[in-house]
């Protein structure tokens, strides 16, 4: 496929979107519990955004698992088809709290293999886009990883996710403590999988772990990261699965090694096993 020059306009024009919703009152519901927020403009902007892209590629001929599309019962499956992963509003909390690191995250796949990926940080107004084997770039300039190969000179960005139960929340704070006291130059968070993806991508952090993201939130990324020259694994150590809801992405092995070894894995339900309530 060509680049996709049309999926990148389509991205950036979401701001417009987003920036008007932010300006105005924000209707707020909740997805599964009462920290997963979704809004009006989350559903707005992912029925322009696949709207656009049937009309572009013809419907029926590509397939699409969007985030608000999976909560409102959609088969959220991978198959060999051409495939869209859409997070319209990724940072969907730090939205209705006006935390300035909102993106919307677009990534393609072709026999379960990802192609190409666009994260636009709306507010930043940067477009993070790689398409396989041609590079990653940040408003057409080139991107790469970070070369720091010492843990205790690196910066670590992790997210504690929405799921408030008291064993997980231990786990995940348990893990951050032991990566810190390693230690680290530091710990940081955006709010936004998609746009933590990138600053690894970028150099200004090495590393970024979460358990609990979906394919949504860390497609795009995931492409923009490995053109950039970093890796992605699973939070275990053996092969990244965009579909399992754990990932490593850092700037070499030799980081992600030395995190993983910190890291107090707990179960989530695979993205491609999720039953959602219609």
């Amino acid at each position: 496929m060509s680049e996709p020059l049309n999926v990148f306009f389509l991205c950036s024009v979401q701001h417009k979107e987003i920036r008007k919703a932010g300006e105005s009152e924000i209707r707020v519901m909740t997805k599964s519990c009462t920290v997963d927020l979704v809004t009006k403009t989350d559903e707005r902007v992912e029925k322009i955004i696949i709207g656009s892209l049937k009309e572009e590629f013809g419907e029926g001929t590509h397939c699409f698992i969007g985030e608000e599309s999976v909560a409102k019962g959609e088969a959220c499956v991978l198959t060999d088809k051409p495939t869209w992963i859409i997070d319209p509003v990724d940072g969907t909390t730090n939205f209705v709290h006006g935390f300035p690191f909102v993106a919307v995250s677009i990534g393609f796949a072709v026999n379960k293999e990802l192609e190409f990926g666009v994260v636009y940080s709306c507010l930043e107004d940067k477009m993070y886009k790689a398409q396989k084997g041609k590079g990653a770039f940040c408003n057409d300039e080139p991107i790469q990883v970070s070369d720091v190969q010492d843990i205790k000179k690196s910066i670590i960005i992790s997210e504690h996710g929405v799921d408030r139960s008291p064993e997980k929340v231990t786990k995940i704070f348990s893990t951050m403590q032991k990566i810190l006291c390693i230690p680290v130059h530091g710990l940081r968070g955006s709010g936004t999988a998609a746009t933590n993806m990138c600053l690894v991508a970028c150099g200004a952090v090495e590393a970024f772990f979460e358990i609990g993201i979906h394919c949504w939130d860390i497609a795009a990324g995931a492409v923009i990261v490995k053109e950039a020259g970093g890796l992605l694994l699973d939070v275990n150590g053996g092969p990244f699965d965009l579909m399992s809801r754990r990932m490593v992405s850092a700037n070499s092995d030799t980081i992600a090694q030395r995190i993983i070894k910190e890291i107090e894995i707990f179960p989530v339900v695979r993205d491609d096993a999720l039953v959602q309530k219609k």
